[in-house]
């Protein structure tokens, strides 16, 4: 087997030894070319050339959720083939590992790679759902590039939460769980719309849903994890499926309080509910418009403001080691 294994130094949870181990342990067993990373976006032109290339058998990302977008991004920057691409598999070390921990794999990056290895010898793939973010046309954002994304995205609050976070990782902070919740903190008292959400969610053949201050897309469950807890926005939402959308139209303290102890109680049965809440199963295609320019994240990265995004959910887009 011809192997490209991406890998991001910056990684969170790995040290540079670990990854020596790593890299030994997985050369081992396949013809296997390792390459660092650079700057940022590297890790998806390494993963296009590979797909480009047709000499490569499976792309495997060392790195978190950012890391794991930018390889997907680059193994489908032609769409969607699964027959023709290099397979996925992701070794986390980033601080939360989402896709890889909702894939079942070990949350420690040895354990992962022992896991991977016995994947590969038993020839265990799956084939996944991912979500399709573009500039809606007809609008001002119609000529942003669309991106794929592997567990969630999100317009409004969650991003503007990440939007902080990057900016305090940029003074120096450490990514732990705690700065996201200050954060989350932070934002809702900053936040201007709390009471009169300014997105509509548009899809065909229903009537629009309005007035939402919090839009959660979510590709797979749980949405994300507060250490070892999973944390489940949209219990429904699978890599079988297309896309879930979980909307809020409100977010008074009270609100905010009953939402959040949902959320840090949800199970794979339950998740948020209530008059203020919308949650939508298994969309294809939907849109979300804001009257004023939003922040927009994918798998956890801040992507700028926007105005209109639209969504396609595409089942068996990729497949994966697990």
């Amino acid at each position: 087997m011809r192997a490209l294994l991406v890998v991001n130094p910056a990684a969170t949870t790995t040290s540079a030894r670990t990854r020596d181990v790593l890299i030994h342990a997985l050369a081992s067993e396949m013809k296997l070319e390792a390459v660092t990373t650079e700057y940022r976006g590297h890790a998806r032109d390494l993963a296009r050339q590979a797909a480009d290339s047709g000499n490569v058998d499976l792309v495997v990302a060392l790195g978190g959720d950012g890391t794991v977008n930018e390889v997907v991004n680059g193994l489908l920057h032609g769409g969607p083939d699964p027959d023709r691409l290099p397979d996925l598999a992701v070794v986390p070390g980033g601080s939360t590992n989402v896709f890889a921990r909702a894939l079942g794999l070990p949350n420690d990056a040895v354990e992962a790679t022992g896991a991977l290895l016995d994947a590969l010898r038993e020839e265990r793939t799956r084939t996944v759902s991912l979500g399709l973010a573009s500039g809606t046309p007809g609008t001002e954002d119609e000529s942003v590039p669309s991106r794929w994304f592997t567990f969630c995205a999100g317009l409004g609050f969650d991003a503007s939460v990440i939007g902080r976070v990057e900016q305090q990782r940029e003074r120096g902070k450490r990514s732990t769980h705690a700065l996201y919740l200050r954060q989350v903190v932070r934002q809702f008292l900053g936040e201007t719309n709390r009471r009169h959400g300014t997105i509509t969610l548009e899809r065909p053949g229903a009537e629009p849903v309005e007035d939402l201050v919090l839009s959660i897309i979510c590709n797979t469950s749980p949405w994300t994890y507060l250490g070892n807890r999973p944390v489940y926005a949209s219990p429904e939402a699978s890599f079988e499926t297309a896309l879930d959308v979980l909307g809020l139209r409100r977010l008074s303290t009270p609100a905010v309080a009953r939402y959040a102890t949902q959320l840090l109680t949800s199970s794979p049965e339950r998740g948020p509910r209530g008059k203020h809440a919308v949650s939508l199963h298994d969309l294809t295609d939907f849109t979300l418009h804001s009257k004023v320019p939003l922040p927009l994240q994918m798998d956890g990265d801040h992507l700028g403001l926007r105005t209109s995004v639209t969504f396609t959910g595409v089942r068996r887009a990729l497949r994966v080691i697990v």
